[in-house]
């Protein structure tokens, strides 16, 4: 059986880049299991009506989709850095060996916020095959307002080369980032449902699909048999 993981430096991250996908897989009788990184803090700058109407969200997307298992590591949001890196590492390599994924679903390290980039790098980490041997397929997916907002000029740029079809799925991934109104306002800004629709149809436009998701697949192990 196929197993996903789908990891999420902060909820609704997890919808933007993959929320299609997640069904596709679900509708495959795989398991889909998310986790989520950060968490909302008060000693971090955020109250406790905030906190609470971002747990409120996180159980209705975890509801929405019907996660085999849905895990907060309950680092504090936008505060991964070089000295909680060993902490990060240790926490999501305790999390894969329990799940044993066979599809490792990271954000992309040229994000522009640093969780992303501390995320992947963790995930990179964790996914050596000898330190868990399940995972056959590692993607990065894209986050609107973060992958598309690096300006460094010598930054590698995602350039996706798996394209899903989402099609039956759009609804779904509308829905799901609906729930996240802390997150979403009205066009122009870049995460709003309009702007949702208007990458998955770029993406479906690229790849030849009505609605599409875009990833990198960084790395895939196959094991061919003579017969």
């Amino acid at each position: 059986m196929r197993k996903a993981l789908f990891v999420a430096p902060h909820p609704d991250d997890e919808s933007l880049g993959c929320g299609g996908t997640i069904f596709v897989f679900k509708n495959m009788n795989s398991q889909i299991h998310w986790l989520i990184v950060t968490s909302m803090k008060e000693n971090h700058g955020f109250t406790s009506e905030q906190i609470a109407i971002r747990d409120k969200e996180i159980g209705a997307v975890k509801q929405h989709y019907g996660f085999n298992s849905a895990t907060k590591l309950d680092f504090p949001a936008a505060s991964l850095n070089s000295e909680n890196f060993n902490q990060l590492i240790a926490s999501l390599k305790k999390e894969i060996n329990k799940i044993a994924p066979t599809d490792l679903f990271l954000p992309f390290p040229g994000d522009v916020h640093s969780d992303h980039k501390y995320v992947f790098e963790a995930g990179k980490v964790c996914s050596k095959w000898f330190r868990q041997s399940s995972i056959q397929r590692v993607y990065c997916y894209e986050t609107i307002s973060e992958t598309d907002f690096d300006i460094s000029p010598d930054t590698n740029k995602f350039v996706p080369n798996v394209f899903v079809d989402i099609e039956s799925y759009i609804q779904e991934k509308i829905d799901a980032c609906a729930i996240y109104k802390s997150e979403f306002d009205e066009h122009p800004f870049p995460r709003s449902i309009e702007n949702v629709l208007a990458v998955s149809k770029n993406r479906g436009a690229i790849s030849g699909f009505k609605h599409a998701e875009a990833f990198m697949l960084l790395k895939e192990r196959i094991s061919f048999h003579e017969s």
